[in-house]
């Protein structure tokens, strides 16, 4: 009985020690480590960072686009996408999710209401009258859904990028790696495998000028794994946001006949291009644009053409 006693305990202190390694060194954020041309919201769960983009005085026409990102990758992402925005008038809002980029690490649960409220606690915090456009990527697809199902009279438009909501499955992800304390385990030992190293996209290079290619992404994705709470926030997501079938949802909003533009590439091997076809027959009247080799990483790798595309769309319902 002893020695089955002082097994458990060395079993437990081997499977301790990596995770302690992982742990140890991150950092609690705070104002003082977020970039000098954003700043803190203080909203209803903490500090929100966000960044706003203007375009020339004499060229604004005085709408908003507010830029939702996805599960893991922060604001960094619509980097080649904001200039051709502003070029046309519009006034740009980024932001980063709680959790992640430089935002606030709150302890509480991930789910779609926090993220609705978070964005609509930031219009308001922002002091944004009227509607707004909202661009929502892979995950933000939904949560622009969910927050124009719930505010329709503060929403002008929809652009979904490969938007989360019709998979089967999530990639990399079993149902025993979301159990409590396995899930915190498994994430931060094994983080490598889900984040950070090697390749995040599935290009690893585009010639688009205006694209962000994988040094450079790997650099700027990995600033947020200094501080803590990063992967709570993703674990805490996967359990408690329901990225996989968002039907309902996007069948309610299609029956608000908000005008809404669909980008997607054909190689897309995370939200797959066929799920184009169930976002079509939940909202009839949205416009789809295909990048024939785009894979997911559209929003940086062919920044250019997916900009164009969507600003196009934006001209026409302003």
């Amino acid at each position: 009985m002893e020695w089955l006693l002082i097994t458990i305990v060395v079993l437990l202190a081997v499977l301790y020690l990596p995770y302690l390694f992982k742990t140890a060194r991150l950092k609690k954020i705070n104002i003082s480590n977020i970039p000098k041309e954003g700043d803190w919201a203080n909203l209803s769960d903490g500090n929100i960072f966000y960044r706003w983009f203007h375009p020339k005085k004499e060229h604004s026409n005085g709408e908003t686009i507010v830029l939702v990102h996805g599960f893991s990758t922060p604001s960094f992402v619509w980097g080649g996408l904001i200039d051709n925005f502003c070029d046309s008038g519009f006034k740009v809002l980024v932001y980063d999710h709680f959790g992640r980029g430089f935002s606030e690490r709150p302890g509480i649960n991930y789910d779609k209401v926090l993220y609705v409220r978070s964005l609509k606690d930031l219009i308001d915090d922002q002091g944004i009258e009227g509607k707004v456009h909202l661009v929502g990527y892979s995950m933000g697809g939904p949560i622009v859904g969910y927050f124009a199902e719930k505010y329709f009279d503060q929403t002008k438009s929809m652009s979904l990028i490969a938007p989360a909501g019709f998979q089967q499955a999530m990639s990399g992800v079993n149902s025993w790696t979301i159990k409590p304390i396995i899930g915190e385990w498994f994430w931060h030992v094994f983080n490598n495998r889900i984040y950070g190293v090697g390749r995040m996209s599935e290009t690893a290079y585009s010639d688009d000028p205006l694209s962000i290619n994988e040094e450079e992404f790997l650099e700027n994705f990995n600033k947020q794994l200094a501080f803590k709470g990063f992967t709570e926030s993703l674990l805490s997501t996967v359990r408690h946001f329901n990225l996989l079938d968002c039907r309902r949802m996007y069948k309610d909003v299609g029956n608000l006949d908000i005008p809404t533009f669909v980008v997607w590439g054909k190689n897309d091997g995370v939200v797959p291009h066929s799920s184009s076809e169930n976002l079509k027959e939940c909202i009839p009247h949205s416009e789809l644009f295909t990048i024939e080799e785009g894979t997911h990483d559209i929003t940086y790798r062919q920044p250019t053409e997916v900009g164009k595309a969507i600003n196009e769309f934006l001209l026409k319902k302003t």
